[in-house]
């Protein structure tokens, strides 16, 4: 007798693992679909309704089929918890359903009726879901609950075949969802009134289907298109490239080293020579508020603001007041420091004006001297006027023109570079060229930085006296 016993539950459980079979599988995948899901919203640590409620519904809608399949009834049958959590988990399963297909667009927005629904209905299934738990089966809540969810089903069946939209992503899940509210409510409808059906998950499966195919080739388009923004900026960035001065020409009053590293594919950092021959040379740099492409298209602004007041290239401040005329209205609410410096070597003498920029240092005899002559910003008022300083020129000065990435560099711990450091990094180059020493101040700035947060952008003229 305990041999047919034994032999009678064993069949019982093949039984239930072949019916529970593709149940298990569909609830594990879905399971699987839900972490992650929320995986993605912690990668991207940005809030997406639409996700974090897909993943709620799917683990919810997974773990349902675990805790429904016959194996799990057979191995604890008798269970007062299990049995009250297996009953009351389809009562909290629709509740982020409900919200996802909100979010998704399948139930309207704003809309009265819906807004009273949702409602109604979060708060129902609340209930019911705490009820089960406490007092167990209760005939009254799963009629409600029907009711409750066809209802929902019928308000996504006649959102999906409205007019919708003309987007093919729309109308794939659309379809989707349609073939999921519709199995969804065959089954409501014939497990309350004729006999047990099973084939909501199927639909369930088709639905998470129809979104893994339209989130695969949003990601295909969107890879695309990357590339082709990746491509632009490569050529962005050469045309920019092009726009900086070269080499300056070969003298024998000054040596001249820039350096240019952006923080971006492009940058909205800036300098030339406007003026470079053996007795004269106009060295501007200029710094654009912001970063990226905006900043680099402005940057080109002001190249050819520069350019266009090469008549004034002896003349710091009507140079920089030039400059500002031009750019002014034009920059869309970005502003511009410049620095110019121009340097004759016949009169031994510069002539130094800046709107707004870090301060020029010249490292002479040993020692370190600022030299500042600001005025407002470029681009924010249109009659501004610019004052210039003039300094005699002696034989080995090193002078410094640099924007603000260089001094704002910060380390780990928040501290910044800072204008102490690098005229300390200035006085220490005495002995090298002005290469060597642009290339070694630039070392010495990103070793400091935790990470490049701005364009870093330096010019280094010395001045060798008259030959």
């Amino acid at each position: 007798m305990v041999l047919i016993d034994a032999q009678l539950t064993a069949s019982e459980v093949l039984g239930a693992f072949r019916r529970d079979a593709p149940y298990l599988f569909l609830g594990a995948a879905f399971s699987t679909v839900g972490i992650v899901s929320a995986a993605l919203c912690l990668l991207r640590r940005r809030f997406d309704a639409m996700l974090i409620w897909l993943g709620i519904f799917a683990f919810l809608y997974g773990q349902r089929l675990w805790l429904q399949s016959e194996m799990l009834g057979i191995a604890l049958d008798g269970n007062l918890v299990f049995e009250r959590l297996r009953a009351a988990v389809d009562f909290l399963v629709p509740v982020p359903a409900f919200y996802f297909f909100r979010v998704a667009g399948f139930l309207k927005r704003g809309g009265k009726f819906t807004d009273v629904f949702m409602t109604v209905a979060g708060v129902a299934f609340l209930v019911m879901f705490a009820g089960t738990l406490v007092f167990g089966r209760v005939g009254l809540f799963y009629a409600i609950n029907a009711a409750l969810v066809m209802g929902g089903l019928w308000l996504v069946i006649v959102r999906s075949l409205g007019k919708g939209s003309g987007n093919p992503d729309f109308k794939v899940v659309r379809y989707g969802m349609l073939c999921f509210a519709g199995l969804a409510l065959w089954e409501n409808i014939i497990g309350t009134l004729v006999r047990p059906s099973k084939v909501e998950p199927y639909g369930f499966a088709v639905l998470l289907g129809c979104l893994g195919y339209v989130a695969a080739r949003r990601t295909l388009h969107r890879d695309l298109e990357l590339g082709e923004i990746q491509k632009e900026l490569e050529l962005a960035r050469r045309i920019q490239l092009s726009l900086l001065a070269g080499e300056f020409p070969a003298s024998t009053r000054f040596r001249v080293a820039a350096r240019y590293v952006p923080m971006t594919s492009v940058a909205g950092d800036l300098y030339d020579y406007l003026i470079a021959d053996d007795l004269h040379a106009g060295l501007l740099i200029a710094d654009v508020s912001g970063h990226g492409v905006p900043a680099a298209l402005i940057a080109s602004m002001v190249k050819m603001a520069a350019t266009s007041q090469r008549v004034n290239a002896d003349h710091p401040a009507q140079l920089l007041a030039g400059m500002n005329t031009a750019l002014c209205g034009n920059t869309q609410g970005q502003f511009v420091t410049a620095a110019y410096v121009h340097l004759d070597a016949s009169r031994h003498e510069l002539r130094y004006a800046a709107a707004g920029h870090p301060a020029m240092l010249m490292l002479r005899r040993g020692a370190i001297e600022e030299v500042s002559e600001n005025g407002l910003l470029l681009a924010a008022a249109e009659n501004a006027v610019y004052s210039e300083k003039t300094l005699a020129l002696e034989a080995g000065d090193r002078l410094l023109l640099y924007t603000d990435g260089l001094t704002e560099a910060r380390n780990g711990q928040g501290t910044l570079f800072g204008e102490e450091a690098l005229a300390a990094m200035l006085l220490d180059s005495g002995s090298l060229t002005p290469d060597e020493a642009a290339d070694q101040i630039i070392a010495a700035v990103q070793q400091w930085a935790e990470s490049q947060d701005d364009d870093l952008t330096l010019l280094i003229c010395d001045f060798a006296g008259a030959q």
